[in-house]
């Protein structure tokens, strides 16, 4: 069964839901990132609180695609992609049972936390729910500010420690799945910008890829850390149009009708510059398509042949 099925199945109401808060990622970028999970005791209103805000993401969604380097979900719709192509493990071994040395005995394990997951199961089957926290859960938002409510009609001072709960989970787990619902808090819970990193690294290793160019300086330094510009090199390596000799020759012989401002050396290699960097990515991606209809040039999200 796939993560949508087994989560429409499930009576959410029956289920028993324990919440842990983990701070992390933490270490080198290059090594596998590390998390440390303490569970907290909750009452009844929290626990249904979560159940209620788990139905509520199951109800949304009606759609789900493929994870994708450039895939974007919208409000009805969540991306899968398996947990073995993440760092999802990590979050699942700590957090593998509720012994005593890692319950929360006080309010300082809660503060500055970097997401909550929710562990609802029925038996011998587990799911979690995973939400990034905000402002709420930092010491230094706590220090910067004074709580007050309005109650008999006046307002008093109140100094208890307050924690938002999110009415939505970024992304779920179920058994091998993961459904993601906030792309951009899923890939930073689970450094996932760290392996579109490591994704380029490669490639400019690739003398496939390196090849292409005159000189990669200008091109790398484009591409720099920037999340966006990492995620569409990770699909222009997965794509590999920069491996088929038509395709490049093609590039060369057609790119300017379809609008592009490409330089090439005598050589036939791609000679970057700042200006042209981003329509170089455009073409490798295969993302520049020409209507005949219109006569006119448009960059697509996606090329997937129809």
């Amino acid at each position: 069964m796939t993560a949508i099925e087994v989560l429409n199945g499930l009576d959410v109401n029956e289920g028993n839901v324990v919440l842990w808060t983990f701070r992390g990622p933490r270490g080198p970028a290059t090594a596998d990132p590390k998390y440390t999970g303490r569970w907290v005791d909750a009452t009844d209103e929290v626990q249904n609180a979560l159940k209620s805000t788990l139905t509520a993401e199951i109800e949304r969604i009606e759609e789900v695609k493929q994870f994708g380097l450039l895939e974007e979900n919208h409000e009805t719709s969540a991306l899968t992609i398996t947990l073995n192509e993440t760092h999802g493990g990590h979050i699942l071994a700590e957090c593998g049972s509720e012994t005593l040395n890692k319950k929360s005995s006080k309010v300082e394990h809660l503060f500055n936390s970097t997401f909550y997951l929710a562990k609802f199961s029925w038996g011998d089957v587990v799911i979690y729910a995973c939400k990034k926290v905000g402002a709420s859960w930092k010491t230094t938002r706590q220090k910067g500010i004074q709580n007050v409510i309005f109650s008999d009609q006046t307002l008093n001072i109140d100094e208890t420690p307050r924690f938002d709960i999110s009415r939505s989970f970024d992304f779920i787990i179920v058994d091998q799945e993961i459904l993601c619902g906030n792309k951009r808090n899923f890939e930073s819970i689970l450094r996932y910008k760290q392996a579109h990193k490591s994704d380029f690294e490669e490639l400019r290793m690739e003398p496939e890829f390196s090849d292409v160019f005159s000189d990669l300086s200008i091109f790398s330094d484009f591409v720099g850390e920037n999340k966006i510009q990492l995620r569409r090199i990770s699909a222009v390596r997965q794509k590999g149009h920069y491996k088929d000799a038509g395709f490049m020759q093609r590039l060369r012989d057609h790119q300017a009708e379809c609008g592009l401002s490409l330089n090439f050396n005598d050589e036939g290699q791609i000679v970057p510059t700042v200006e042209t960097c981003s329509d170089i990515i455009t073409a490798l991606l295969d993302h520049r398509l020409s209507s005949r209809f219109s006569e006119n040039n448009y960059d697509v999200p996606s090329s997937t042949p129809v």
